[in-house]
């Protein structure tokens, strides 16, 4: 059968499926008012068709019928397609929450619609093959004058094939951020925050970097934001994080999520300043300033409860006599901190003053972070530590495995038996908390014991005692007890002082 035939033998039929679309896209035109402006097209060809249908009754025997009667057909085809996909994508596809891009559609529609024009030349008795074979060059020069579109045409092809980017998804590239709305054939469109949309070529995806925020899999989405505070240096680092991450948790913040729980690390040392880093997790990409915003208020706050204070950066300008005079005022309190540290120390409380002072100018300032190892059992090191601030723990690889046999205080001090007579430590000290310490080696022991040899006798009566309490301890966990013997004597040898 013939176009002719095919549409002589339909006519009436014709008519009926051209008003049941019509009257189908009247209803999904009252039932979808935002997209009235999708239906233009469709209302077009059915308009045309219609009147290419009247125009058959008018002439039915003449060649104007004939032209009329291909027209029709030809026509309300496309019409139909195009309503046919407007009630699957824009209307029953996501009444069933499945949600497509506009460049699903356009694609199903334009390959129906080319599929229909082929089937009807072939009703025409036109062989489409040879209306290919003689158009082949100016199918090449439309394609090279048309790259650009068939550039963004493919790109957006791509991008839905290989799920790379998707309505719905929030995306950031250069300095624009925002949510896609949708995927058409020449470009991707990105609503803002500010509600403005920017257009993007597809061509322009696929040759650059974007970045997705998405979630993965099955698992909700959660985007780590970072904001940061400048603290004064003076704030113990473990009490800054502390209070930082607990005013997330404790905090109840719109599309902030607290698992995963935040944390925050000390991120920069500056002039006048330390760089915290606050890291929390975001659950919708959208409120990102004003989740911002409300996780500094509550930081803010927690840090005031805590007694934190902000740090600023500073700048000093001082004249050479002040600068003098400044320098010299901040060595006496270092100093006279450090002559307190020595007679805070049982080792060395019993000794004059002046042997007192002579041991403080040898003292090295040795701080140690929580977790930090600060000296491990069986190294030989020449020198003992005095703890000014802070807490840790002393553990003895014994047979049963490693023991803890004590916690180490404020003015507590360890290690005296490395410096005093070069024996490799005993145990094993790990700092539980940030611990201030100062470091006596040998070689400043040395020169107040070269000064003074008697007080090798006063410091090994007091060894002595603490060996009596470590080997107890040492006993219990299983380990070997100190070595016996004249410590006053192993003193003298090891700093090659006569008796």
């Amino acid at each position: 059968m013939n176009l002719s035939q095919l549409a002589g033998a339909r006519h009436q039929e014709l008519f009926w499926v051209l008003l049941a679309a019509a009257a189908a896209a009247l209803v999904f035109r009252l039932a979808r008012p935002a997209e009235r402006r999708s239906l233009r097209v469709a209302w077009v060809l059915l308009a045309l068709a219609l009147t290419a249908h009247a125009l058959v009754a008018l002439a039915p025997d003449t060649a104007l019928g004939q032209v009329a009667h291909a027209a029709t057909l030809l026509l309300g085809g496309l019409a139909v397609i195009q309503v046919a996909g407007m009630l699957v994508f824009r209307g029953l596809l996501p009444a069933v929450h499945v949600g497509l891009p506009r460049i699903a559609q356009d694609l199903a529609v334009t390959g129906l619609s080319v599929a229909w024009c082929l089937l009807w030349l072939r009703l025409s008795g036109v062989d489409p093959s040879q209306l290919f074979t003689t158009s082949a060059i100016i199918t090449a020069v439309v394609a090279f004058s048309m790259q650009d579109t068939l550039g963004n045409v493919l790109g957006g092809v791509a991008l839905q094939l290989d799920s790379s980017l998707r309505v719905g998804d929030w995306v950031r590239l250069d300095d624009t951020s925002g949510r896609v709305v949708d995927v058409r054939w020449r470009y991707t469109a990105i609503e803002t925050r500010s509600r403005e949309l920017v257009i993007v070529p597809n061509s322009w995806l696929m040759k650059n970097r974007f970045t997705v925020i998405r979630a993965n899999g099955n698992a909700p989405l959660a985007w780590r934001r970072a904001i940061h505070f400048n603290i004064d240096p003076q704030a113990e680092p473990g009490k800054v994080t502390a209070a930082l991450e607990q005013a997330v948790l404790d905090a109840d913040i719109p599309h902030v999520l607290t698992n995963p729980a935040p944390s925050a690390i000390l991120a920069e040392v500056e002039s006048g300043y330390c760089r915290y880093a606050l890291r929390y997790w975001l659950g919708d990409p959208q409120f990102d300033d004003p989740s911002d915003s409300a996780v500094r208020v509550h930081a803010l706050a927690a840090l005031e409860r805590a007694g934190v204070q902000q740090g600023l950066p500073t700048e000093e300008r001082l004249t050479i006599k002040d600068n003098e005079n400044w320098r010299a005022a901040a060595a006496r309190r270092e100093f006279d901190r450090r002559v307190a540290a020595i007679r805070a120390t049982e080792l060395f409380a019993r000794l004059p003053a002046i042997e007192q002072e002579a041991l403080a100018s040898h003292l090295v300032h040795a701080p140690f972070a929580a977790g930090d190892v600060m000296t491990r059992q069986g190294a030989v090191a020449h020198w003992l530590y005095l703890i000014i601030h802070g807490e840790a723990k002393v553990l003895v690889d014994g047979p049963g495995g490693t023991v803890q046999i004590t916690t180490l205080h404020d003015g507590d001090v360890f290690g005296e038996m490395g410096m005093l007579t070069g024996e490799p430590r005993r145990a094993t000290v790990v700092a539980l908390t940030a611990v201030e310490c100062y470091r006596l080696d040998k070689d400043g022991f040395g020169q107040v014991l070269k000064q003074r040899p008697e007080i090798a006798r006063e410091v090994s009566a007091i060894a002595e005692a603490r060996n009596a309490s470590t080997a107890q301890r040492l006993l219990r966990a299983g380990a070997p007890p100190p070595p016996h013997g004249d410590l006053l004597a192993r003193i003298l040898h090891f700093f090659s002082t006569p008796a």
